[in-house]
């Protein structure tokens, strides 16, 4: 039998400026098979036997309802005659005008799913991500002994690793390939943020977290460029909105498994007082799954026959728009239906160049240092282009506009947690217990103390074993002869009291919880060590139930722009979103309980989260494919 890819052969003419891959006839794009060997009259396709399509008539045919292939044919008869009138055409342009018609013969089914799931989980690790550190700070900084202004650091460091990491994969996926950037930029996440959750100091957890989220930060600039490149255009809006839902899943899943593991502080182990692994680390591995999932699923996947095309690979790019085209219509059972192209044009790269003279050049570490050097000119060059004339004016607007939008989802996103811990913490400095010139004598306390304030009191002889103090302060008091033993306390201090001849013994009342005291005759015994040790306020669920409420609220926004984002339009769903979401932010501080916020924050999540689809699929359509990875760096996350 003879190879069925024995004529494919590549033609390069003198003045013609692009590869041609097979032979035939057709138009300027590519060829279609019209030729078919000739058979008898009674032969007959298995396939197709008893499914004569020309006798069949169509059923819109009597409303004088136009065929969908003639829909498409009459499209695509428009692009030619479009490109045709034009007098100078860019090679790219005739790129993708030749690859739409192709990815519509290939159709939308089942290929497109499987990649729309992979990919999802890449956008849904991206989600989790931007939750983890925010969930895992109230038990963390007891671990890692976290000051305020570490806390903060960790915080900042998490989304400006993610910025570095958009940057990075963002101009690599144009000149690697989108598939291998996604693959090395999730095993990154994957790698680190396992490392990070076995991290015992400050310094180790927060540089892993910072290359885990250079890793994750290449998630979104990849991923929506991805998927667009294997879908047809009049589905590319409404599929680009779905797969957003899968942001929506993970912050919903973070928060879910935030919620069960995170509470549960007996959840781990430790190997005597130096190496401590509590529930907060085992959710930092479970928030891992995502991106795991995705990797393994990756592998399966190919590359992007339109990065393929436009860096001269027309063999796998045609293989891999064979296999899209096979397994769509396999699974709509018409396994007879035949890919027709038989040749793909594309415009030559000057890159190979660089590639043949870098492999003759010097050993091995010459070699990778050219290379490397080639292709870090490569990116900055391809990044600059964004600042053509041509572009300039779209990159300067859509990057005010992602920053607006990143500014104000994110900061208020961070805002409501802590507005709504501010109303609890005033609710609970409201019932407060004061007591003025108490005196107590012989007194053993054998129950906590939570939310006082003694003022001038007494307390002669008194034992306290065993008990917990929270929110509670000491002031101008006597303590004499008193013992204090197995304390735990929280945001508890002595404040102008004087202590005489008294044990604290096996406590954690440090130093620093005794402002302006006067000790005198006092011993301190077996105090408590490390952070992880002291107690601190439990896991407030309704922290974890208002990122929950806030993710889900952008299931009707997805849903809404997934319909409408083809009939009513981009622009008219960023501006409507946008408008909504200002009026939101207007009424939110006008708000001072904590079900208006709660109410405020799920509307303004479901309505901003249809002008960020907006925002990104224009985003994809306004560049083109060569630009799109490096217009993504303006989304944060």
């Amino acid at each position: 039998m003879a190879d069925p890819y024995q004529n494919n052969v590549y033609h390069q003419g003198g003045g013609d400026r692009y590869g041609t891959y097979g032979e035939g006839g057709g138009h300027d794009g590519y060829g279609y098979q019209t030729d078919y060997p000739p058979q008898e009259e009674d032969a007959a396709s298995d396939a197709t036997e008893g499914h004569d399509e020309e006798d069949q008539m169509y059923e819109g045919e009597y409303q004088g309802i136009p065929h969908p292939d003639e829909v498409k044919a009459a499209q695509r008869a428009a692009r030619t005659k479009s490109h045709t009138a034009g007098t100078a055409g860019s090679d790219l342009a005739e790129l993708s005008e030749q690859y739409e018609d192709i990815m519509e013969d290939c159709g939308h089914g089942r290929f497109q799913w499987t990649l729309f799931i992979v990919l999802g989980l890449a956008l849904m690790a991206d989600g989790v991500e931007c939750f983890v550190v925010a969930f895992v700070l109230p038990s963390a900084e007891k671990d890692l002994c976290l000051s305020n202004g570490e806390k903060g650091m960790l915080g900042l460091m998490v989304f400006l690793s993610m910025m570095v990491g958009a940057f990075l994969w963002g101009g690599l996926a144009d000149k690697l390939g989108r598939r291998r950037c996604l693959i090395v930029a999730l095993a990154i996440n994957c790698i680190f943020a396992f490392l990070s959750s076995f991290a015992q100091g400050y310094g180790f957890f927060l540089f892993f977290r910072l290359l885990s989220g250079i890793g994750i930060g290449g998630t979104v600039p990849i991923v929506y460029s991805y998927f667009s490149e294997f879908l047809q255009m009049d589905k590319r809006g409404e599929h680009l909105s779905w797969l957003c839902m899968f942001w929506m899943i993970g912050g919903i899943y973070a928060s879910f498994t935030a919620w069960g593991i995170i509470p549960r502080y007996g959840w781990g182990f430790s190997m005597g007082t130096e190496f401590q692994f509590h529930s907060w680390r085992v959710f930092v591995l479970v928030a891992a799954l995502p991106a795991i999932s995705s990797l393994v699923g990756l592998t399966f996947m190919p590359e992007s026959p339109r990065f393929l095309l436009e860096n001269a690979k027309h063999d796998e790019a045609w293989m891999i728009l064979k296999q899209v085209h096979d397994t769509n219509w396999r699974a709509k059972g018409k396994p007879e239906k035949v890919f027709t192209v038989t040749h793909i044009k594309a415009p030559k790269t000057a890159e190979d160049e660089f590639i043949e003279i870098q492999a003759a050049t010097g050993t091995a570490v010459q070699r990778w240092a050219v290379r490397s050097l080639t292709l870090s000119k490569l990116v900055l060059r391809n990044v600059a282009s964004l600042l053509s004339a041509e572009l300039r004016m779209a990159t300067l607007f859509m990057a005010i506009i992602w920053f607006c939008m990143a500014f104000s989802y994110y900061g208020l996103s961070v805002w409501f947690p802590d507005m709504i811990k501010h109303l609890q913490n005033e609710e609970y400095a409201s019932k407060v217990k004061v007591f003025h010139r108490e005196r107590v004598e012989n007194f053993h306390f054998n129950f906590s103390l939570e939310n006082q304030i003694h003022k001038e009191g007494d307390y002669i002889r008194d034992k306290f074993i065993n008990i917990e103090m929270k929110s509670v302060k000491f002031e101008d008091s006597l303590f004499e002869d008193c013992h204090f033993e197995d304390i735990k306390s929280t945001d508890t201090v002595f404040e102008n009291c004087t202590i005489r001849s008294t044990v604290f013994y096996n406590t954690d009342l440090w130093e620093e919880k005794f402002i302006d005291c006067k000790m005198e005759n006092t011993t301190f015994e077996h105090n408590k060590h490390g952070c992880h040790l002291d107690t601190s306020e439990e896991n407030d669920v309704l922290i974890y139930l208002v990122s929950f409420l806030g993710s889900l609220a952008v299931l009707p926004g997805n849903i809404i722009s997934a319909l409408f984002m083809e009939k009513i339009g981009r622009v008219k769903i960023i501006g409507g979103s946008m408008l909504i979401s200002a009026g939101c932010t207007f009424f939110l501080f006008l708000s001072f309980s904590q079900s208006a916020i709660i109410a405020l924050q799920c509307l303004f999540c479901g309505v901003s989260v249809a002008a960020w689809n907006g925002i990104e699929v224009v985003t994809v359509e306004l560049y083109p494919a060569s630009k799109r990875y490096n217009t993504f760096l303006k989304q944060p996350c």
